[in-house]
């Protein structure tokens, strides 16, 4: 579920940059929703990039993360458009 909600994210991040020429850390304005369980935090969006973690509460201490463009790579992920977990 969290590389879903992920994947879905890079999805609806390009989709609202198409319309608005920057990526955005919010939820509502990208129309993007969590699956049950799974929080996604969007830590960077700029103009030319963002990133996000996933983590999940039956999970305790496992995360995912993706970045794309000049964002800052945020771990665990170290391949920009590639949602890389910690186990």
């Amino acid at each position: 579920a969290m590389k879903a909600d992920l994947r879905n994210l890079a999805t609806q991040q390009e989709v609202y940059h198409n319309i608005a020429y920057t990526f955005s850390t919010v939820h509502a304005s990208l129309g993007f929703v969590e699956s049950d369980g799974v929080t996604v935090s969007i830590g960077e969006a700029t103009g030319t990039g963002w990133s996000a973690t996933a983590v999940h509460e039956g999970l305790v201490g496992e995360s995912c993360a993706m970045y794309h463009g000049n964002a800052t790579p945020v771990s665990p992920a170290t391949v920009q458009g590639v949602v890389e977990c910690s186990t």
